[in-house]
């Protein structure tokens, strides 16, 4: 089992040449199509210099033949969770080049659609020892840290998978919300699959509205997140998904008890969730079988104790070496070789030389009843000043009506009184932000660098994005609208139809309705067309700008809610409201079904600042 993977080339070739390796938009890709490809990029690397190459691409089944043809081909392979500037000018250093779907200022390199000439065959195995992989933790911490990792590492782990789940899973095709840019999607959504002949859906899944058919149109296996299981709305018809599912698996962070058991009322599924780091790889798992069991079962490979402060050490082949490896989790023994976790060691820092503890802040924060998620994080340090933490806040439905009614700066004043419990004075956080939600990233983590973004006082519109990208919405949201007075080459309709019922000197009340054939529904999605998220803030603006003078400047969104779907030919009220005082645009979408988004769109006269 464990030399799968060296071996995986010659276990491709004898599968039939017209069976499918996987789908895209809805076609069947052939194993001896997959196959080509993996020669094609093979013939394109085996004759580059230097060894360490990165590789970006959406596609999975594009993303799998590039990694087989790259390591046939001598070459270790970068993954990034992303190809922003800040991102790609780190790579800039290790790697000799880039692959794929990087900027264009890279001059990223990828074979022609057709393969071009054909490439030589991938006979023989790869060593084990290989350096197959470099990749990043999530930074949910702190920074990205750079993880090597060998091909016996990842082939031990991907045959422990098939191992522990592969007569659940049987012949089903893997479905997925996340990307195959990280440890955990690339194991469950590429190799996994390729090692065990289940077909790959080249397309990560992001909208619920988009995975209900998908799921429901052939036996499938689903590998999310929490960001993404939490979110499922019980509205939409997961029937004919529960009918196909055969496993639904999430990681990236810990399942609540209620949204793994409300996954399986709608999906017919306990999510199995795995527990592991970009160091470790996998090291337990659990299907809980009430709310109250927070136990995880180590994988048949590991062994794990418990070493200073609790601290949860772990040994196995997924590592790189056969030492002891201490991860940034305290745990505790439970029944039946199991451990319960008992949060993290390592987000321990100084303020004024004082230790505090960001988990316990945290902690006490969600035990006051005002807040239903909380993270702190240690802001950028401001030259001359100390270092200052800022606490991001999602409120409860008793947080909320503080807000409301007494304003923000009393419910700051009741956290701070919360956390004076637990940390001295000069440790309070100096910086709240309360959010509907907390901002995502394509493999369902919350990073620092997300929250540290919607800080940002001198790149709102930047903020904006960052937080909005991370939660599945565009980043267009965090630019001027005024692009949607450009006429297209397209001649089909960027605008609704619009009829106006209510107008006043501060609000207007708008009856739009999106046609059939607005191109924005292109591709979003060919299953099941809804508005995108990022249209609807674009029409608000569009209208704001249209009834009242507002300032030139977008400088961000606050309170951003997408609540429910807005289908094609469905008429629904766009009211606006203008904010005088603050020169701002409030917008909600609303219909008989109920409110459909909203949103606060924060603007600025030329040279402004908030």
């Amino acid at each position: 089992m464990p030399d799968r993977l060296e071996h995986l080339y010659a276990a491709l070739g004898a599968r039939p040449a017209d069976g499918v390796a996987g789908w895209r938009a809805g076609a069947h890709i052939s194993n001896a199509g997959w196959l080509a490809r993996a020669r094609a990029w093979h013939a394109l690397l085996r004759g580059l210099p230097g060894r360490d190459y990165a590789l970006y691409l959406e596609d999975s089944v594009e993303f799998g033949a590039a990694l087989l043809g790259a390591w046939h081909a001598g070459k270790t392979i970068w993954l990034s969770a992303d190809t922003l500037a800040a991102t790609c000018e780190s790579l800039r250093a290790s790697v000799d080049g880039f692959l794929g779907e990087y900027p264009a200022s890279l001059a990223p390199l990828s074979p022609a659609p057709d393969g071009g000439p054909a490439g030589a065959e991938l006979d023989g195995a790869l060593d084990g020892d290989f350096p197959a992989l470099v990749v990043f933790t999530s930074g949910s911490t702190g920074a990205a840290q750079a993880i090597a990792k060998k091909l016996s590492q990842l082939a031990s782990e991907v045959a422990t998978l098939d191992q522990l789940f592969g007569a659940a899973a049987g012949e089903a095709a893997v479905l997925a919300t996340v990307s195959h840019q990280h440890i955990y999607g690339l194991l469950f959504k590429v190799l996994w699959p390729l090692t065990s002949a289940r077909a790959i859906h080249a397309t990560s899944i992001v909208f619920p509205e988009a995975l209900a058919p998908a799921l429901a149109a052939g036996p499938c296996v689903l590998i999310a997140s929490p960001a993404h299981l939490k979110r499922l709305p019980g509205h939409l018809d997961w029937s004919g998904a529960s009918g196909m599912l055969r496993a639904v698996f999430s990681s990236g962070g810990p399942l609540a008890p209620e949204t793994a058991l409300a996954t399986a009322g709608l999906l017919g599924r306990v999510p199995v969730e795995v527990y592991g780091s970009s160091e470790t790889g996998g090291v337990a798992w659990r299907q809980r079988a009430t709310a109250t069991d927070d136990a995880w079962l180590p994988f048949p490979t590991v062994a794990w104790r418990l070493g200073d402060d609790d601290g949860l050490e772990v040994r196995s082949p997924h590592l790189p070496d056969d030492d002891w490896f201490t991860l940034a989790d305290r745990a505790r023994h439970a029944d039946g070789g199991r451990f319960v976790l008992c949060g993290r060691s390592d987000r321990i820092v100084k303020i004024e030389e004082k230790r505090i503890s960001l988990t316990a802040m945290e902690a006490a924060l969600t035990a006051s009843g005002m807040a239903a998620e909380a993270r702190v994080a240690v802001c950028e340090p401001v030259a001359g000043e100390r270092q200052r933490l800022a606490a991001f806040v999602v409120p409860t439905a008793a947080g909320r009506s503080v807000l409301a009614a007494q304003g923000k700066a009393a419910l700051n004043a009741r956290l701070r009184a919360v956390l004076g419990a637990t940390v001295e004075l000069v440790a309070l956080p100096r910086r709240w932000r309360y959010l509907d939600q907390l901002p995502v990233n394509a493999q369902g983590k919350t990073t620092v660098a997300a929250l540290l973004a919607l800080l940002d006082r001198d790149g709102g519109a930047r903020g904006a994005a960052a937080a909005g990208a991370a939660t599945g919405v565009t980043t267009a949201m965090a630019q001027n609208t005024a692009a949607a007075d450009v006429v297209a080459a397209d001649s089909r309709p960027r605008l609704p139809r619009v009829r106006e019922l209510e107008r006043c000197a501060a609000r207007v009340l708008l009856e739009v309705t999106a046609p059939v054939e607005l191109r924005y529904f292109d591709g979003h999605f060919d299953v099941a067309p809804i508005l995108p998220g990022v249209v609807q803030v674009e029409w608000a603006i569009h209208y704001g700008r249209q009834y009242f003078a507002l300032p030139p400047v977008f400088k961000g969104i606050n309170a951003l809610k997408f609540q429910q779907v807005i289908l094609p030919e469905q008429p629904v009220h766009l009211e606006l409201l203008h904010d005088t005082a603050k020169g701002g645009l409030n917008f909600r979408f609303s219909s008989d079904a109920g409110q459909h988004s909203s949103g606060r769109v924060v603007l600025l006269a030329e040279g402004g600042d908030d």
